[in-house]
Formats: C-alpha cells, sequence, structure tokens
C-alpha cells in the first residue's frame, strides 16, 4: 500500500492494520521523529501515536448488577466488604465510587479521617478474582418482598459489570506545593511544609491530551485502551473546560479537559485497575488509559510531537491557596523540569514527587501500540466531537 501525499482518514488507517502496513510510533518518540523530519514528513511516514497514563483518578467507579434474589429484594442499601454502593437505580443495579471509604475501616478506628480500603480497593479485589461480601437491604414492596440479602460474589458471579469514569485522563494538573509550617494530607500526595516538596501528575508527553490539545481526533465513540482491555470514550469528562490560556501548540497552561470512559470491568486486568489509600486523604483507584491519536495530517503530527520541555503547568500553594477555592499561580514549571527531580521558586531547590507512573504509562503506551501493529485493535471515527474543537479552528 503506497504511501499518499496529504491528509489521511481513519478508514485508510484502518486498511493499513489490516494489510499489515501500519506505522506506529509511542507519544515519547514522535518529538524525535517531528524534530528530525518536520511535521509534514512525519504526518507522511507515521499513521498513529499511541498514548498512555497510569494515575489515581478518584472520579472513577463501577456500574454493576448484582443479580435477583429469591424471593426478590429492591436495594435500598449496599455495602460490598463494607463500602457503601450507591443504589438509588433499580433493584439490584448499584454504582460503586472509588473514593467510598468502608463504613468500620480498621484505619479510620485508629486515626479518624483516613482509609485505608475503598471503592476502588472493592473493584480491584473483584478484578483479582478474590470473594467479596455483599450485604443488601430494601423496604420492601409487594413485587421485591425481601427486605435483606447476603451473598459472597465473585466478578464472574455477576451479571453485569462495567467500569465507568466520569472524569480521567486530564489534560494538565496542577504542581502541588505546601508554603504553610505543617504538613498537609491532599489528594495530591502528602505536601511537607515550607515548600519541602512538589507533587504533580498526568504523564506528560504520553499524556493522552497532550497530544491532541484541540480534541481533533478523538471524541465520543473513540475506542481507547482502558484498564487492560478495550474500552471507549463516551463523552467530555466532568469538569472539562477547554477555554483557558494555552501555549505552543495549543498546549493548556493549567487543568483543562476530560475524558469520560467505559469498558467491561470483566476483560479488564487488575494491574491496570488498582486502588490506591492516600494517607490523609482517603481513597482512590490508579487507573490505566491509552488513547491512539491518528495522524491524519500536519497539525496533528506538529501536536503529538509535543516534548517534556514545551508542556507546562502551573504551581499550586496547597496549604493556602487550594483550600480557599483560590488558583493563584505562584510560577510555571515544565515537565522536564518537574521529571528532572528539582524545581527551583523563589531561590529555594524543591524535590519533585510523581503522582502518575510514567514508566507504567509508558508500557500502556507500547502495548496499544502492539495490538494496533497485530491487527487487534482498529481506530474508530468519533461519532461527536468535543467542546474545545472550535478553539483550533479560530487560531
Amino acid at each position: 500500500m503506497a504511501r499518499k501525499k496529504g491528509p489521511k482518514t481513519i478508514q485508510e488507517i484502518n486498511e493499513r492494520i489490516r494489510a499489515g502496513k501500519v506505522v506506529v510510533v509511542t507519544a515519547d518518540e514522535m518529538p524525535d521523529i517531528v524534530r528530525k523530519k518536520g511535521p509534514a514528513k512525519a504526518a507522511q511516514e507515521v499513521d498513529v501515536v499511541t498514548t498512555g497514563t497510569f494515575s489515581p483518578m478518584c472520579s472513577s467507579g463501577a456500574f454493576i448488577n448484582f443479580g435477583h434474589a429469591k424471593p426478590g429484594i429492591k436495594a435500598s442499601h449496599v455495602l460490598l466488604n463494607g463500602v457503601p454502593a450507591y443504589a438509588g437505580l433499580a433493584a439490584v443495579d448499584i454504582y460503586l465510587g472509588a473514593t467510598e471509604p468502608a463504613q468500620d475501616d480498621p484505619l479510620n478506628r485508629v486515626y479518624p479521617g483516613q482509609f485505608k480500603y475503598g471503592g476502588g480497593h472493592v473493584i480491584q479485589d473483584l478484578l483479582a478474582g478474590k470473594r467479596v461480601r455483599l450485604e443488601a437491604s430494601g423496604y420492601g414492596t409487594d413485587c421485591y418482598p425481601n427486605r435483606r440479602f447476603k451473598k459472597q460474589i465473585t466478578l464472574a458471579d455477576l451479571p453485569y459489570a462495567q467500569l465507568l469514569n466520569p472524569r480521567n485522563a486530564y489534560q494538565n494538573y496542577n504542581c502541588a506545593i505546601n508554603l504553610t509550617k505543617k504538613t498537609v494530607y491532599t489528594y495530591m500526595g502528602v505536601l511537607k511544609p515550607r515548600a519541602g516538596n512538589a507533587n504533580y501528575a498526568t504523564s506528560g508527553q504520553l499524556s493522552p491530551l497532550f497530544n491532541d490539545p484541540y480534541y481533533l481526533t478523538l471524541g465520543i465513540g473513540t475506542r481507547i485502551f482502558l484498564g487492560g482491555a478495550k474500552g471507549y470514550i463516551i463523552g467530555p469528562g466532568t469538569q472539562h473546560k477547554p477555554d483557558v490560556k494555552r501555549g505552543k501548540n495549543g498546549v493548556p497552561l493549567s487543568p483543562s479537559g476530560t475524558l469520560m470512559v467505559t469498558g467491561d470491568l470483566k476483560e479488564m486486568d487488575p494491574k491496570w485497575v488498582a486502588g490506591v489509600s492516600l494517607l490523609g486523604y482517603g481513597c482512590s483507584l490508579a487507573v490505566g488509559v491509552g488513547v491512539p491519536i491518528p495522524v491524519l495530517n500536519e497539525d496533528i503530527a506538529r501536536f503529538t510531537g509535543v516534548s517534556d520541555d514545551e508542556i507546562f503547568t502551573q504551581i499550586i500553594d496547597y496549604g493556602n491557596d487550594y483550600p480557599k477555592g483560590e488558583g493563584k499561580s505562584l510560577g510555571q514549571v515544565s515537565y522536564a523540569e518537574l521529571k528532572s527531580g528539582t524545581i527551583h521558586l523563589n531561590g529555594q531547590e524543591i524535590p519533585t514527587v510523581p503522582m502518575t507512573s510514567y514508566p507504567r504509562s509508558r508500557e500502556i503506551a507500547g502495548i496499544l501500540k502492539e495490538w494496533i501493529e497485530k491487527g487487534e485493535f482498529y481506530l474508530t471515527q468519533p461519532q461527536d466531537k468535543f467542546p474545545g474543537t472550535d478553539l483550533f479552528i479560530t487560531q
């Protein structure tokens, strides 16, 4: 299949996948290609750029149907290993949120406000094939007379289990420091006093939305890597905010776009969907997400050629400003600086700590690349675009 000059289509790329002639590179490989060959030549030679991120993503959870009891029950309160799930849906449908803590968490008994086990851990336990204790109660109706139901369940027992995460893969996020005199405990990790450390998130040049800053190739219906299996983008995530200040190549300089994603939980791997406990903050879920970016034209090649030294974020004081709802920037810093291990602020050298695993993110991009090259993963045409694509048109 000869290489043509000019724009490509997703259909043409899929034909190359089918023929075994597709050229796929990971997002950390693309910057060198674009630098050496230029965006036009890179667009002609590369078909797909794969991205990846593995990080705690609090806005995550699973829809579960746990099957009818005998006699039937209209569950109004449900616990899974002591973790409450939302039961205001239907008789035996529930939503288990990743950050919901166990009601009788042993850590909380010793250290009030701290939790060792939550919804994210239940999801990981199910994926690992472990038995989970289900306790359901209802108020009783003529059609669902049962008022209490207990059962040990496994993922295989469940008629339906779907990971559905309202907000994943944030397009940029803050660099968090603490300028107070005391240690503070946050979703960005433990922050030492007097700027003792600087914590940051996202995988930088590997992160999905940094490689398509205006959402030109992805949207509703885009097939992705999710939790070790194939999943889909089903819409912009909650807090999707594309209208922010942007830097070179349209890269947002502060938190911006987000993804709402879903996939069959039964196909996933606990390596890529893992419960986490953040000291002094609570529970969450580390999720692996990888989005393939089809290199349709020169603009997309230029965007996917972004490198860590071209991606900047804001330094925010999580001791004083963030709790007040203020996002005052103390300065901006590149991901290249953050990944170097130290940043400098007001003459002080501050060690940096990643919340996102770069090696695991790279592994996700590599797995997705392999799936595409083997013909096990085809690209999808988005059924609708995200808010923010119009910002590119007006540039």
